[in-house]
């Protein structure tokens, strides 16, 4: 029956703590900052009667020591601490952008790039049909030209970003190679 968080994101989460104060009987001082970074202190004052409280705005992958002090002129009751480690940012590539297309291959890009991925895992196969290709690329890059395609085909590319976590995230785009050989 203490001081914990629930319902934790990339970017927030909730405080829950036990009734100690009422509306007119004192508030909380509830002080926040990285555990790596102390010295970046937030404060905030709640009123006595609340419970919870959203705390938003946070670092991803980043844990938070954070402190509930009841300010009270009745009792005296010691500082409720707890620490939050926040979630990774598991975002999926927002767009995959398909360029330079010509009749054996096309420049394949996405965004964004984020530090919590690992490497990005391309499928392409033409449709319809069920032939697949792999290709693996380092979570540094954004953009690599998928060859050996056929000539005037459609395809399909899947781009998954693969977490550190271990979660993936894809989003999909169809490509059409151009008709006719490139020229030798």
């Amino acid at each position: 029956n203490r001081l914990h968080a629930t319902e934790v994101t990339s970017s927030s989460f909730r405080l829950l703590w036990p009734k100690l104060l009422a509306q007119d009987t004192g508030y909380y001082t509830l002080e926040y900052a990285p555990a790596a970074e102390l010295a970046r202190k937030r404060r905030q004052h709640v009123s006595g009667a609340h419970t919870s409280l959203v705390l938003s705005g946070l670092a991803p992958e980043t844990t938070y020591e954070v402190a509930l002090i009841p300010e009270s002129n009745v009792h005296y009751f010691p500082p409720q601490t707890t620490r939050v480690t926040t979630l990774a940012e598991e975002i999926s590539p927002v767009q995959v952008l398909i360029s330079d297309s010509g009749p054996r291959s096309f420049h394949v890009s996405w965004a964004p790039v984020l530090d919590s991925v690992v490497s990005y895992q391309l499928l392409y196969g033409p449709l319809p049909g069920n032939s697949v290709k792999v290709l693996q690329v380092d979570g540094r890059h954004n953009s690599t030209v998928l060859e050996h395609l056929a000539p005037n085909t459609t395809y399909l590319v899947t781009v998954t970003a693969i977490y550190r976590s271990g979660k993936e995230k894809s989003l999909s785009a169809k490509a059409c190679t151009q008709e006719g050989e490139e020229p030798l």
